[in-house]
């Protein structure tokens, strides 16, 4: 008998299966239920999922997810891995709860996941009472990996990058505007594409241009999300994700230059699932 949680992103899914004689961490591709339908998960989950814990007994699922504060697509995700495990206990909540249980427990705070997207919430100790809109990466995300990654290409096909940067740019992707402007508007995932150009922004530190983008684009995030919980100067603020874990040097100072008060900053919030859920 085993529990299986998943912290799933729209990029990848990480999961951990937790039994008494074990625990197992893997992934598969990232789950957004705006971007892949029903079918397309069942069989991502079939290919990718299953034959990572085939022959063992599934007893309860914890599934936290993006894209998941809309009832129809926890609906969905629901359906889906009752297919593949039948009624089994299954919860299905937002990873932005995981992120909250993850990084406070049971104590207040405010959370922040800067990923691939970004969101944010203020957390009494059991549940979210307050939530800034993300809008999502078109109208939203600042701070996330989409949004300075949309910086990025503006950056290189306004050419607005210096030479330096501008080579390097040409030899880190091979790429041009046609290709680039073709995954944008008519691939699948645009946003997991833009966000995978903000490693470009972690493998050249120093240069003033990456430094300016990445400090505007989480300054962004403090000011249109961090800024409107008064809670932000009473409790402290706490972040998880890629881009957080990536830059926390940044986000620690900017949060110093506001007078907040920093707390965890994770790559990842499965460490503190497993300890909530335990």
């Amino acid at each position: 008998m085993a529990t299986l949680i998943a912290d799933c992103g729209a990029t990848k899914c990480e999961w951990v299966l937790l039994s008494p004689q074990k625990k197992k961490s893997f992934f598969t591709k990232g789950i957004s239920p705006y971007f892949l339908s029903k079918d397309e998960i069942i069989s991502l989950l079939q290919k990718e999922l299953l034959p990572k814990v085939k022959d063992i007994t599934i007893q309860e699922i914890f599934f936290y997810g993006t894209g998941l504060s809309n009832p129809i697509n926890v609906k969905v995700i629901k359906q889906v891995l009752q297919f593949l495990f039948g009624k089994i206990n299954i919860e299905v909540n937002t990873d932005l709860l995981a992120a909250s249980r993850a990084l406070c427990g049971n104590k207040k705070g405010v959370v922040s996941i800067l990923g691939t997207g970004s969101n944010s919430c203020f957390y009494n100790g059991k549940k979210i009472v307050k939530n800034n809109p993300a809008l999502g990466f078109i109208l939203g995300d600042e701070g996330s990996g989409t949004y300075l990654g949309k910086k990025v290409i503006q950056y290189f096909l306004y050419k607005t990058f210096d030479e330096e940067l501008l080579a390097r740019f040409n030899k880190t992707y091979k790429t041009d505007k046609n290709t680039i402007l073709n995954a944008v508007y008519k691939e699948p995932t645009p946003n997991s594409y833009l966000a995978s150009f903000a490693k470009f922004l972690s493998e050249n530190r120093g240069h003033y241009m990456i430094e300016n983008i990445i400090e505007d684009g989480l300054n962004d995030f403090f000011l249109n999300h961090i800024y409107k919980y008064r809670e932000s100067w009473i409790y402290p603020i706490h972040f998880t994700g890629s881009v957080a874990f990536a830059f926390k040097d940044v986000l620690q100072e900017i949060c110093y230059s506001y007078e907040l008060e920093v707390g965890n900053i994770f790559k990842s919030p499965l460490h503190g699932l497993i300890q909530y859920h335990q």
